[in-house]
């Protein structure tokens, strides 16, 4: 009989490991479940975003013609850097600044965007402020019509 109970311990110990490697795939697969329903959840707020925006009377930006972009610009912008994951223009803050662009119309310098998202003006902030806006000058999303000076525009981007 111990060659029996040598058998059923081997084929626990199989059961065992396989047990264990179902569980590490059920882990991996609930970890990549949480990251695509946060994905879904994120473009949903986007849609509704946009669908916000684009309501809004204020649509287009007074004193922002067609081609330099404005408010349907600025949504359009925010639907493909969804669809393309660029978390760069996802993130809250470049929300922020992108929002203040496309409601204020206007062309601004970087203190000046500072303050009206209400951060520092010291020097750290300024910069900061200042490579965040470059990225969107990368992205087509902004404009650098003058060497600091920002505004919107959505001409790289086909709108």
């Amino acid at each position: 009989m111990p060659s029996l109970i040598e058998a059923l311990e081997a084929r626990q110990a199989e059961v065992v490991g396989q047990a264990e490697r179902l569980r590490k795939q059920i882990a991996g697969l609930s970890e990549e479940l949480s990251r695509v329903e946060e994905q879904l959840a994120r473009l949903q707020i986007t849609r509704e975003t946009v669908g916000e925006v684009l309501a809004a009377p204020s649509s287009p930006v007074p004193g922002v013609d067609a081609a330099g972009g404005g408010a349907d610009g600025v949504a359009a912008a925010l639907v493909k850097a969804e669809a393309e994951l660029d978390v760069t223009v996802m993130s809250p803050e470049y929300r922020a600044i992108i929002a203040l662009f496309a409601t204020s119309g206007a062309a601004m310098r970087c203190k000046e965007v500072c303050r009206h998202l209400s951060l520092g003006t010291e020097p750290r902030h300024v910069e900061g402020m200042r490579s965040k806006l470059k990225r969107l000058v990368e992205r087509g999303i902004l404009a650098e019509p003058s060497s600091g000076l920002f505004k919107v525009d959505g001409r790289e981007q086909g709108w």
